[in-house]
């Protein structure tokens, strides 16, 4: 049955030349070795926000090699960049991601273990979605040139995501403003095209300066900066009760003194505000910093704060996920060998105790253009998709069941588990482009939706104001 769905696609598809969609996929299939390589590499390096030096080059270095012409240091950020092959419309877009998370340091094995000389990991997979993002914009640049067919493909390096917000420096260099389509992928537990919305997302630090004194022999000459942080992060939490029930605030104490004997000079708490709606995240930054001002007056202290990033929600297009649906639904999900299905019982077991179907991996879900909300997260993506119509996918990298930023998605993304879900991305994600680039009917009626759900007086405006990039947000 999925031959015979590649085969009707394939048939469906007008080419200037004689290759074929099956083709291009069974391209993807012969340079699976290489790409899998390369995300392993990208996984040991295990690099944080802005400063994936080694995973951001490995990628540029590949696509030189392909023939692509890299940008480098665009939009005033040294790991990202812009690769380009081809000429005229459509311009296609193809995002990469190569970040990895602090504090999730984890060994490729069902068990928790942390690897040595490590302190951050992918939890959130992002050394796939680098590696298996270039995997498919090579396929379709062989494609391309073996074709004759007109347009232009680009990859977008775009460090950063967990937090730093990197592509909305590129969205807002204008970097896409002569892009048609945008596509991107995310490892999941599961296989399907992306169409919640994502959570609009304002985050930055906040730094109380206080007077330094010892705690006992004069208590009564000191300041305390953690009394500041403490009696802001007492006040958020009291906000908490009026604000829309969608709205979600997380903070971290990253810095809170250095000897209990010391009244702390400088104490940091670091903040996120989520909702569905930027307009809400805004309003609630602001109480936020009410909060902040208030504490330091009660406490005696100063403080300053600043903004490391700001996201807007997803803007999912659904012309363009029907016709990816299509082409994931031909693919097909990820098949374990019975090695494989016990190393993904093991993982769901340490989660939930009893483990989920490792047989779910296969499953495509139904395309649904309007799914119920279901919590979610953030990503700079959101920008990138009320500047451009723009679609994604999501397959199983991870064991079913597995949740993201967890060790478990660690360890997953480190074996065969998470190149297989990365080999169906890439496949989908090259079948999909075809479609754009030889169709481009659905190209003018994705733009036509964009421009009716974002309004006709929409003008684009970052969160993150014109603040340089935040390059050290992980510091």
């Amino acid at each position: 049955m999925k031959q015979l769905l590649l085969l009707a696609l394939a048939a469906a598809l007008p080419l200037a030349g004689q290759t074929t969609k099956p083709e291009v996929l069974q391209r993807i299939d012969a340079t699976k070795a290489t790409y899998d390589e390369i995300a392993l590499k990208i996984w040991h390096y295990a690099e944080v926000g802005f400063q994936e030096v080694k995973s951001s080059a490995l990628l540029q270095e590949q696509l030189r090699q392909e023939g692509f012409t890299v940008r480098a240091g665009v939009a005033a950020i040294p790991t990202a960049f812009v690769a380009s092959f081809g000429s005229g419309s459509p311009v296609i877009a193809v995002l990469a991601e190569y970040d990895a998370l602090p504090g999730v340091s984890q060994e490729a094995v069902p068990e928790k273990k942390e690897r040595a000389g490590a302190t951050a990991g992918h939890a959130c997979g992002h050394h796939l979605f680098g590696a298996g993002s270039v995997q498919s914009a090579v396929a379709v640049k062989d494609w391309l040139k073996a074709t004759g067919k007109k347009g232009t493909l680009r990859v977008y390096g775009t460090p950063a995501e967990e937090g730093g917000s990197g592509k909305v420096y590129l969205v807002r260099a204008g970097l896409f403003d002569d892009v048609d389509v945008a596509v991107h992928w995310h490892p999941g537990d599961r296989n399907g095209i992306t169409m919640m919305p994502s959570l609009a997302n304002k985050s930055g630090k906040f730094r109380f300066r206080g007077v330094a004194a010892h705690a006992a022999a004069s208590p009564e000459r000191g300041r305390s900066a953690l009394d500041g942080v403490e009696a802001m992060n007492h006040m958020v939490n009291l906000l908490r009760e009026h604000v829309p029930d969608s709205t979600r605030i997380h903070y971290v104490i990253t810095r809170g003194g250095e000897a209990p004997n010391v009244v702390p000079a400088f104490a940091e708490v670091y903040y996120y505000v989520r909702s569905p709606r930027r307009e809400i995240v805004t309003e609630v930054w602001e109480r936020v910093t009410q909060a902040a001002t208030g504490a330091a007056l009660g406490t005696g202290t100063k403080v300053d704060w600043e903004v490391t990033g700001g996201v807007y929600e997803l803007l999912p297009n659904e012309v363009l996920g029907r016709i990816m649906q299509e082409n994931l639904s031909a693919v097909g999900g990820v098949t374990y060998t019975a090695e494989e299905r016990a190393f993904a019982l093991k993982i769901g077991r340490s989660v939930f105790g009893q483990a989920p179907a490792p047989e779910a991996a296969a499953l495509i879900a139904p395309f649904n253009p309007n799914p119920p909300r279901e919590g979610g997260g953030s990503t700079d993506v959101g920008d990138v998709s009320w500047t451009v119509p723009t679609v994604g996918v999501r397959t199983a990298t991870w064991a079913p069941g597995t949740p993201a930023h967890s060790w478990q998605a660690v360890a997953c993304g480190g074996t065969t588990l998470g190149l297989k879900g990365m080999n169906v991305a890439a496949k989908t994600m090259a079948a999909t482009m075809l479609d754009y680039f030889t169709r481009p009917d659905i190209v003018a009626q994705a733009k036509a939706e964009l421009h009716k759900r974002r309004g006709g007086d929409f003008k684009y405006a970052s969160l993150l104001g014109d603040r340089p990039p935040a390059l050290n947000y992980r510091d």
